[in-house]
């Protein structure tokens, strides 16, 4: 991980710490929770797709997994809570390696289908199985998480925590991809063959990021129902899927940095456009609409082009 990225972190460290103190109201915490749960969600979908060059529609599908199997365990079996969460994400991941095995040898829309297809299998049992999940009308009576002991029971508590967990799921990611694994990622991304005949091991590169995008997922989906304390099939269908994957598009395509914008972006957006209720929907499509045609590469690596061109340039002018 190079200097740049460590700046990064640093800026972003200090902006989540004094976001507390300038944001007082428990619902505007409470976008920014949510927005913390996306961000994990996308990095490990933009691993999938801007690294992996994997496409998935069925990421709603680990999200709700990892919600519904923690709920469950701590309801149902009253296990302790943080074995849960873990237990939740060792389970996705097995789930995710059973299937990826025999999805990630499709390609193209192949793909998009097959993963699609599990998200609404997924979603149909969790509503089939309302002896288990609570159906339709949800599962209830969730407990909130407890660091030894101290419940955290308010909005300003779990951002301490869900906001850490996001930084933690950033850094790891970022050390993934500068490491040997990331370089390996890379080459199959650009030219699947190419990495082949270079001796990378593809199937098996896809197969565990794949796993890891999943668990990650899962991991979002297990403290969104702790956080919450009520979850309900509705949050876990494919348009949350859809929207995760336009998340990772209007971040940028293999950014990490880019998918903390996306997220926090479509996370916030519209809650700012309940000013404009009638308009909400057009105003939304448009700012879509907008960066996709004018910066396919997505904001954040746009943003930091601007930025290196003035320095280039600034640099240009001192030499003269």
């Amino acid at each position: 991980m190079g200097t740049k990225n460590k700046i990064y972190l640093l800026f972003f460290a200090l902006i989540i710490l004094t976001i507390p103190a300038i944001v007082q109201n428990n619902y505007h915490l409470m976008v920014l929770n949510v927005a913390a749960l996306n961000i994990i969600v996308v990095i490990g979908l933009n691993l999938l797709i801007g690294y992996a060059g994997q496409i998935s529609l069925g990421h709603a599908a680990f999200f709700g997994l990892g919600a519904y199997l923690s709920a469950i365990f701590a309801v149902t079996l009253g296990l302790p809570l943080w074995s849960t969460i873990i237990l939740a994400m060792v389970i996705t991941g097995l789930i995710a390696f059973a299937i990826g095995i025999p999805t990630l040898k499709l390609e193209g829309h192949y793909l998009v289908m097959a993963t699609l297809g599990f998200n609404i299998i997924t979603y149909i049992v969790m509503i089939q199985l309302e002896t288990v999940t609570g159906g339709p009308s949800g599962f209830a009576g969730i407990p909130r998480l407890k660091i030894a002991g101290f419940v955290l029971d308010s909005d300003l508590k779990s951002y301490y925590l869900l906001w850490i967990v996001a930084g933690g799921v950033l850094l790891l990611s970022l050390n993934l991809i500068h490491s040997r694994v990331g370089r390996a990622l890379a080459a199959l991304s650009h030219n699947e063959i190419a990495a082949r005949c270079a001796g990378v091991d593809t199937e098996n590169y896809k197969v565990k990021i794949f796993v890891i995008s999943a668990v990650l997922a899962s991991l979002a989906g297990s403290l969104y129902a702790h956080y919450l304390t009520f979850i309900s099939p509705g949050t876990f269908s494919f348009f949350y899927s859809i929207q995760a994957v336009t998340m990772v598009l209007i971040g940028g395509i293999g950014s990490l940095w880019g998918s903390v914008c996306g997220a926090i972006l479509l996370t916030v957006l519209p809650e700012i456009l309940h000013a404009v209720k009638e308009y909400n929907v057009l105003i939304y499509g448009i700012v879509l609409m907008v960066v996709l045609i004018f910066f396919p590469q997505g904001l954040f690596p746009a943003v930091a082009r601007v930025f290196q061109k003035r320095k280039d340039d600034r640099k240009s002018f001192a030499r003269k």
